[in-house]
Order: structure tokens, then C-alpha cells, then sequence
């Protein structure tokens, strides 16, 4: 998650729903992992689940132990927060375990993961009661065995500390891992979330710092400031935070508030060498622009290089040449200037094919990784294409990038649930010249978390599926439809239940005699069909339009 490039408000404001119960399907998953090939997916568990807005870990004593934390449905939960865990540098994985809710009947959302120096874990995530809004923190926990069990949950900011901001959606999390006179300070960032209830203007960056290992955190405070201020506009100002190797904090935000911060849009950096306690500011960018589809995934990525303290990178997504493209904007003495932003992606300029889901990350040594997910291979314009992800590399001892590979084969056919919130990020970590990109995508009919393992010296690559399940395909036709969904002849079932996105039983039927029905009634938006028989579950995703 800029001084030279035109660049939109509307992605400069890095708008993202926390209504993450968008997307689930309906029953337990029983377990994982598997190794598979483009040509092959080697389904080992049964079920049939959501899971999606995966982020991994690595652990920096043992490289060959991960962890993986994803949101997924689980049965009676709602959606809850779920981790499994490699020892072999991520051919197998653990049986997934899921964390119980705070409050009973909440929803959780946003995981991110970071070790520690020592091989601790941690972890942040939203729990929110995502009908009413009556409750909503987001929690620290703490696993001292990588990843196999975890501690008691640990609040670290409350929707009661900003009444009427709801300040609890996508809690970033960076670790002070350089040794220096900060190191182990915790930063967690977090911003106003967009609900049917919506926050109160002004809108703002948070941040809050535990120095003790998570045990406790400080009162959140505020990023912005006096003449840094995001303003009344942005809905929902994200920022990106990130360590410098010299233990100096940082974190990018977008702004708009043309009555004191003149007529364009802007990129603050906030950063900070005493731990929190003096934030100063660069005006970073200002400048306009537009942007493209508003169903592509725009959240940008601050990341710093641990070889070079004076280097920075702000990865995003940007409509400069008439289409969504991936940019790196770079800053080598401390965010003071910066670079004129570079495209990434090497499809054709003004080819109407939109990239988006940025992520990248740099390796111990400087290297730098980007990934993103791309949309060339479709026969359209639009968000609703077939995807692969893609990547680029730059080597510490180069000024250019490598030309692009893929990551993963084609992701085909596009399914509603991506148009909504959730899938809304990646996560890719560059060690020892190795890339682990872990994404979720729709191949196997419903959204599943997979890790692919890519040897950067030798361009060998593995694809693991890190969150599978036997899905029965249910094919629904026409989707999107205005009045009548309809399926397979030979798929016979007694009874069926429509759920909205956020799990609530808008029509079920239990003597289903036909192989359609009439969802007219329906506001238009997504929604999912369960069928049931005696034998089996199926479910799918439609749209109402």
C-alpha cells in the first residue's frame, strides 16, 4: 500500500469494503494441503468453503517453516479467522485450525502475520459484528511454536476509542526486527472502516505501538496532522506502514482536503525514529488522474529495503495509459524525493486489460519481487476476465527488472464472488532468492488459497494448494441473471436455501421439484445457492442484476 506522474484520487484513496462476509459458502472444510502442478490440482480435503485474503509468514530462524492466515466460513461462525502451517518450506501443511470470535456472532476479517527476531508470531485481525456495528476491535495474538497454537486475544483498538469513526478496518502490522534502539516495537495501522453506517467526517490514519511483545498497546492516535491531514473526502485513507533497516517507522496515506491542502489529491509519509512518539510528515505526491473498473483491487503497499535504510518502494495500481497497470514509485533518501513512477506490467500500453492486486517484497539482500494479477489473456476489457498472476524481479546489482513470468497458469471462468469484498489482496515473500506468493483465486469453482514456491536463480516453480476442498460443480445460467436461475438436468435435489453475503437466509424451499427458480424478488447484488439432497451439497455464487 510523488512528484512526477498524474495519479487518481480515486486510487490514491484506496477504498476498501470490511464487509468480508461477503463472501462464504456454506460448510466446514475438513482439511488441506496439497502439492499440485498448473496441468493438476490434487484435491486431499472434502468440502466445500470460502477462503480468501490470504498473508504469510516466514519464519527468519527456519526458512522452511511458514504460516499461512486467511478469513474462511466455518459452520455456525461466520467467518472466522484460519491458519495452517508448513515445516518443509511449503510442500505440506497442517489441518487448519480456526480461531473463535471474540463476541459471539461477530465476523473477522484483515489477518496479517510478522515474526519476531526470537521466532514469535504474531498476529492481527478484525472481529466486528458486522449487522449492527454494536461491537468491532481489532485483536493480537501470539504463537510461540510457529504457528500451532495461539495465545488469548489482546485488543488493540476498539470501534469505543473513535465513536462514530468505526477506525478498526485492515490492521496492518510491522515489526521492528533490526536490532536497533526500537526493535521490538509493534506498529499496527489501521483506518475508518466503509459501512452502511458510515463514519463521521473528517476521515484518518490510525496507528497504536505495543514496546512489550503485544502484551499491552498504546492509545491509538491519529497519522495525520495540521497541514497533513487526510480530509473530508477520502471515505477511507489506508495506510501502508513499513520499517526502515535503520528501525525508522513509516507509513503512506492518501489525503484530499483542497480548502487548506490546495486542489489536488495527495500522498503523505508519515515516519517517525522515536517509536511513535514524534510523527513528522512529507508531502510525498500530489497531482490527478482517473481510474479504472471500480470492482479492480487498488489497495497500494509501502515496503521498505532491509540492505538500504534510505530506500523505499510504494507499489499501485494506476490508469495512465488508458488502462489499469501496476506502478512502483521509489524514494533512496527517506521518502524526501522520489522517483518518477514505473510501469510494471509488459502487455501492451492502452490494450484495455486491467492488472490489479499488487504485492510485493524485498529479500534480505535488496533483491525486490513484484506480483500482481493480470487480465491479458481475456477476450474482454473488464474486472470479470479470466486472471494469472504475474511477477517481476530486480536484482540488488541491477537498475531494470527482469521480464515478467507467471506465477500461476490461467484462472478461469471469473465468478461473482471476486466482485465483491474479499480476495482484496496478496501477500508474496522473497527469501534467499525464493519467491512464496500466496493468493486466493476461483480454478476449482470456489475460492481456495494457493502458494506458489518459485526459484528465482533457476525459474523452476511448484503450486500448492494450501486451502482445498472436493467441490461438486454446480453450474448456474444465465449469471448474471434479471429473474430466473437455472442448472444442470442431471443435478437432482430435494431442497435449496439462498443466502445473501453476509449469511442471512433470504429464501429456502424444501420440496424443490424443478432445475430453476425464480430469484426476481431478489434486490439486485451477489448471492449464493445451496442445493441439497440426501447424499450431497452444492453451491454456487449468482448475481442479480
Amino acid at each position: 500500500m510523488k512528484t512526477v506522474n498524474k495519479y487518481s484520487l480515486e486510487n490514491i484513496s484506496m477504498v476498501k469494503s470490511n464487509n468480508r462476509t461477503a463472501i462464504f459458502l456454506i460448510y466446514l472444510a475438513l482439511s488441506l494441503l496439497s502439492k499440485v502442478t498448473f496441468a493438476q490440482n490434487q484435491l486431499i480435503s472434502q468440502g466445500t468453503i470460502f477462503e480468501g485474503e490470504p498473508y504469510l509468514a516466514i519464519n527468519p530462524l527456519d526458512h522452511s517453516k511458514m504460516v499461512v492466515a486467511w478469513m474462511g466460513f466455518q459452520l455456525g461462525q461466520k467467518v472466522v479467522i484460519k491458519t495452517s502451517r508448513s515445516i518443509d518450506g511449503g510442500i505440506s501443511w497442517s489441518v487448519p485450525q480456526w480461531l473463535a470470535h471474540s463476541v459471539s456472532g461477530n465476523t473477522s476479517a484483515d489477518v496479517s502475520l510478522a515474526y519476531a527476531l526470537n521466532g514469535d508470531l504474531y498476529m492481527s485481525y478484525v472481529d466486528y459484528d458486522d449487522a449492527a456495528l454494536s461491537n468491532g476491535a481489532v485483536y493480537f495474538r501470539k504463537s510461540m511454536d510457529n504457528g500451532a497454537t495461539w495465545s488469548s486475544p489482546v485488543e488493540v483498538i476498539s470501534s469505543t476509542d473513535c465513536p462514530d469513526k468505526y477506525c478498526v478496518d485492515r490492521p496492518w502490522m510491522v515489526v521492528d526486527n533490526t536490532g536497533g534502539p526500537n526493535s521490538g516495537t509493534i506498529y499496527i495501522t489501521t483506518m475508518n472502516a466503509d459501512q452502511a453506517i458510515p463514519a463521521t467526517p473528517p476521515y484518518n490514519p490510525y496507528l497504536t505501538i505495543s514496546t512489550d511483545g503485544g502484551t499491552t498497546f498504546q492509545t491509538p492516535r491519529f497519522i495525520d496532522t495540521l497541514g497533513y491531514y487526510s480530509g473530508s473526502s477520502i471515505k477511507q485513507p489506508m495506510p501502508s506502514p513499513a520499517v526502515g533497516a535503520d528501525g525508522k517507522f513509516y507509513a503512506m496515506y492518501p489525503a484530499y482536503e483542497p480548502a487548506t491542502q490546495g486542489p489536488f489529491a495527495h500522498l503523505f509519509l508519515a515516519h517517525s525514529t522515536t517509536a511513535g512518539i514524534n510523527i513528522d510528515h512529507i508531502d510525498a505526491y500530489s497531482g490527478v488522474g482517473s481510474t479504472a473498473d471500480p470492482l479492480l483491487k487498488k489497495g497500494a503497499q509501502l515496503i521498505a529495503d532491509p540492505s538500504n535504510s534510505a530506500h523505499l518502494a510504494y507499489l499501485y495500481v494506476f490508469n495512465a495509459l488508458g488502462d489499469a497497470d501496476i506502478y512502483i514509485y521509489e524514494s533512496f533518501n527517506s521518502g524526501l524525493n522520489w522517483n518518477a513512477p514505473m510501469r510494471i506490467n509488459q502487455d501492451a500500453t492502452s490494450n484495455g486489460k486491467q492488472q490489479d492486486l499488487v504485492w510485493a517484497d524485498f529479500d534480505t539482500d535488496g533483491d525486490l519481487v513484484v506480483c500482481w494479477r493480470d487480465r491479458r489473456t481475456g477476450a474482454g476489457n473488464d474486472y470479470a476476465q479470466p486472471t494469472q498472476i504475474y511477477a517481476r524481479i530486480r536484482w540488488k546489482d541491477s537498475v531494470n527488472f527482469s521480464n515478467e513470468f507467471q506465477i500461476s497458469d490461467a484462472i478461469a471462468p471469473h465468478q461473482a464472488v471476486l466482485e465483491g469484498a474479499g480476495n482484496d489482496f496478496m501477500n508474496v515473500k522473497f527469501v534467499n532468492d525464493t519467491i512464496y506468493a500466496v493468493w486466493g483465486d476461483v480454478r476449482s469453482g470456489s475460492l481456495k488459497i494457493y502458494l506458489n514456491r518459485y526459484a528465482a536463480i533457476t525459474g523452476t516453480s511448484e503450486l500448492f494448494e494450501v486451502a482445498s476442498e472436493l467441490l461438486p460443480v454446480l453450474n448456474i445460467y444465465p449469471n448474471p441473471t434479471q429473474d430466473i436461475i437455472n442448472w444442470q438436468k442431471e443435478i437432482v435435489a430435494d431442497s435449496y436455501v439462498i443466502y445473501s453475503t453476509n449469511g442471512t437466509i433470504i429464501k429456502e424451499c424444501f420440496e424443490l421439484k424443478e432445475n430453476s427458480i425464480s430469484v426476481k424478488h431478489l434486490p439486485n447484488g451477489n448471492y449464493y445457492l445451496v442445493l441439497k439432497n440426501k447424499k450431497t451439497t452444492l453451491v454456487a455464487s449468482f448475481k442479480k442484476i
